[in-house]
């Protein structure tokens, strides 16, 4: 039986939080609108897939090394907009 490593859960919880971008994405509007003040809603849903896919690349270790890649170039992005936005 495989073990369950760290960068797993962090990857698939990433991933559930995605994905939760597009059930609940409300939620996520107060989190979203300062960074994102034009096209919230539209932004909610980039974001979400963003974390989606990148979460998913995290939790599968054969793609974790370009999952952290796109961590690292997201996480920058929305740093970027919350210090310029």
């Amino acid at each position: 039986m495989a073990s369950i490593t760290l960068p797993t859960v962090a990857g698939v919880a990433l991933a559930a939080t995605g994905a939760a971008h597009f059930v609940v994405p409300d939620a996520f509007r107060p989190i979203t609108e300062p960074v994102f003040p034009e096209d919230t809603q539209t932004w909610t849903y980039r974001n979400g897939a963003s974390e989606l896919a990148i979460g998913t690349a995290i939790a599968i270790p054969a793609t974790r090394k370009i999952g952290l890649v796109g961590l690292a170039v997201y996480v920058g992005f929305l740093g970027f907009r919350a210090v310029t936005g």
